[in-house]
């Protein structure tokens, strides 16, 4: 049924609680899994703005290894569970780059946790997860997650 299950993480493990019953769905269907990292894209400055571009430069690349390690080290877990699993890392919008990827991926499911804190929808679902519910060309799983830390 599910083929290709994109997962975007943030790095959270407010955002991992899909992990479980997406490894189980994975294992279930044969799927493959992507699990997709979007971060913002590098910053533009403005006419008179002045910033420490070396360690701008530092930063980023401290940022763009953690990601990796995090990313590599998912798709290793799941492959050790006989579940093919890979990474991509994007750059821009959040839901668009979402709906890219899994546009571009063949995906016929986007995975994801939310949070919830009461019955209101913009609260059980964040702003990217209603961005992804107006927009989604395929199926959309969403997993509540009730932890407010």
């Amino acid at each position: 049924m599910y083929k290709n299950i994109l997962i975007p993480l943030d790095g959270s493990r407010r955002a991992e609680v899909i992990l479980d019953p997406i490894e189980k769905l994975a294992r279930q269907h044969q799927s493959r899994v992507t699990f997709l990292r979007v971060e913002a894209p590098p910053i533009m400055l403005g006419y008179d703005e002045v910033i420490d571009e070396k360690a701008y430069r530092k930063m980023r690349k401290k940022q763009k290894k953690r990601v990796n390690a995090y990313l590599t080290l998912l798709k290793e877990e799941f492959q050790k569970k006989g579940i093919e699993a890979e990474f991509k890392i994007v750059y821009g919008s959040v839901v668009e780059s979402i709906l890219n990827a899994a546009k571009n991926s063949n995906c016929d499911l986007i995975a994801m946790a939310t949070r919830g804190l009461n019955g209101s929808l913009p609260v059980i679902c964040s702003s990217i997860a209603v961005g992804l519910m107006q927009k989604a060309d395929c199926p959309l799983l969403l997993v509540r997650n009730n932890d407010t830390s």
